[in-house]
């Protein structure tokens, strides 16, 4: 064995006995977070805005800090983004991550040297605990690569910015960096396209171990590597045994990745953020992903349901359930203070606290009142799939409100890799497993407010054409399985 290996199982043994530290003081833990937050930005000018020295308990912040998103809490961003001090958080934050805004252009989330590290730790820990669980650690000899972001960073106002991953590709590890790939200069290709052409030629030959990336986009990796070798994935990287991924729920994806390796390999679920680390998976046994209860951030959570009455209940850690959908509110020490990220979670244990990632509050159907989430359709497809050689691609589902006839309908517009030989009984398939999941849609098909759903087959790579219509191809982008609308439908091409 190598001695990487054996430090990598000593290190993890230390870690996991000091994760273990906090999770069995929950509550303690968060409470301690949360004193320390107030505390380091009270001097602030959103802390003298909000009086945080007057905030003795969390029901005294939730009455002095209201529920805010990037618009709202945007006059505060403005000012940290022109070069002030002192607004959001003590000093200026050393990073700007830049992510798209769905009504304002660019939006620029503050990354401070409080915050920057946890990013970091979050990641390894997440290595290190499967190495403690499984006893596997041999990867850790070979190549691992990560697919992200250019590392390519802009400036403004002496403040550098980029995306969240290609910021993070600075803070490698040195005993990770001669594993790592791609090369620095492969990583810095902008159009994606090219990036991964580039990115099969450099470890086509390599004794790849670890691959990492959002689903969507390794699969766009995997299918190049395919066609260049002509054998899967697995035969191409006899040694690649652990796929990490994040950003999206890989299920949908996992019979077209297993056909696509060739077989089954470990997998490790992550949920970062431009925002924070918020989770990871801890256990392969154990359904969900660790919440990060000591990383610097204070998470409220409010039951999705809810979410739009006026004064909505703000429920603390101590508080939650398991099954409810909750919206994720944060405070952190980057300075954003009781913060609707947009994602949806439920818990899955509260012994330890561990998630499962919902959906999207804004990404969900309600044309007729049957409040569908992504949680919901993805795993109506998976069951439809079951015991099926039928392979999808990519997917997103939107109502039809106003059809040429008939009454209407939700369609699920789907890329097939394997297309089923009944269309017909593979969407009776998806629309019994909704109904069982959610009760208001099927309340409106047994009242004929709405008919079964339709399947609109999606030309090969037609999803890539709409990212890339979008300039949103690669990177950290990802397509929403849900509208409410018909934006996307309406520019999506179909067979």
């Amino acid at each position: 064995m190598f001695l990487k290996s054996i430090a990598a199982k000593l290190y993890a043994e230390i870690i996991h006995f000091r994760t273990q530290q906090w999770v069995q003081k929950p509550i303690a833990t968060q409470q301690k977070v949360f004193q320390e937050l107030l505390a380091l930005a009270k001097d602030t000018k959103f802390g003298k805005d909000h009086h945080f020295f007057e905030i003795k308990s969390f029901a005294d912040f939730a009455q002095q800090v209201p529920i805010r998103d990037y618009e709202e809490l945007r006059p505060y961003v403005d000012r940290v983004v022109k070069g002030e001090e002192d607004v959001l958080w003590k000093g200026k934050p050393i990073y700007f991550a830049k992510t798209s805004g769905t009504t304002s252009g660019a939006k620029y989330i503050p990354l401070t040297k409080e915050s920057i590290p946890y990013h970091i730790i979050a990641a390894r820990d997440a290595i290190l605990s499967y190495i403690h669980e499984t006893g596997k650690a041999d990867f850790v000899n070979r190549k691992m690569i990560f697919l992200q972001g250019s590392p390519v960073l802009e400036e403004k106002n002496g403040i550098k910015l980029g995306r969240l991953s290609g910021i993070v590709a600075h803070f490698v590890p040195k005993y990770l960096q001669k594993n790592r790939m791609p090369s620095w200069e492969t990583n810095c290709i902008e159009d994606w396209e090219t990036k991964v052409d580039e990115i099969v030629e450099e470890t086509f030959h390599e004794d790849m171990a670890v691959i990492s990336g959002i689903p969507s986009w390794v699969q766009m990796y995997f299918e190049k590597l395919q066609q260049r070798g002509s054998k899967p994935v697995g035969e191409l990287f006899k040694n690649f045994n652990l796929f990490i991924y994040g950003g999206v729920n890989y299920e949908p994806y996992r019979a077209k990745f297993e056909n696509l390796i060739g077989r089954k390999v470990d997998s490790i679920e992550l949920f970062p953020a431009s925002e924070g680390f918020f989770a990871y998976q801890d256990s392969q046994q154990e359904k969900g992903m660790l919440l990060l209860l000591n990383s610097g951030i204070f998470y409220e959570f409010v039951k999705a349901e809810e979410f739009y009455s006026e004064r909505p209940k703000r429920y603390t850690i101590g508080e939650v359930e398991i099954g409810v959908n909750y919206v994720l509110i944060i405070s952190t020490n980057a300075g954003l203070w009781a913060y609707n990220i947009g994602d949806t979670v439920q818990f899955t244990s509260l012994q330890p606290y561990r998630i499962i990632v919902s959906g999207r509050i804004k990404h969900y159907i309600s044309a007729f009142g049957e409040h569908v989430i992504s949680k919901e359709v993805e795993s109506a497809l998976k069951e439809a799939m079951e015991g099926t050689d039928i392979r999808v691609n990519e997917f997103t589902v939107a109502p039809q409100i106003n059809p040429c006839d008939g009454l209407p309908f939700h369609e699920w517009f789907i890329e097939f890799e394997n297309t089923p030989e009944k269309m017909d009984d593979f969407a009776l398939k998806i629309d019994q497993a909704m109904r069982k999941q959610n009760a208001y849609y099927d309340d409106l098909i047994t009242g004929n407010v709405l008919r079964i759903l339709s399947i609109s087959k999606v030309k090969k790579n037609g999803f890539q054409d709409y990212m890339k219509s979008i300039g949103k191809l690669g990177g950290q982008n990802k397509l929403p399985r849900l509208s409410n609308d018909r934006k996307i439908a309406d520019l999506l091409k179909t067979e």
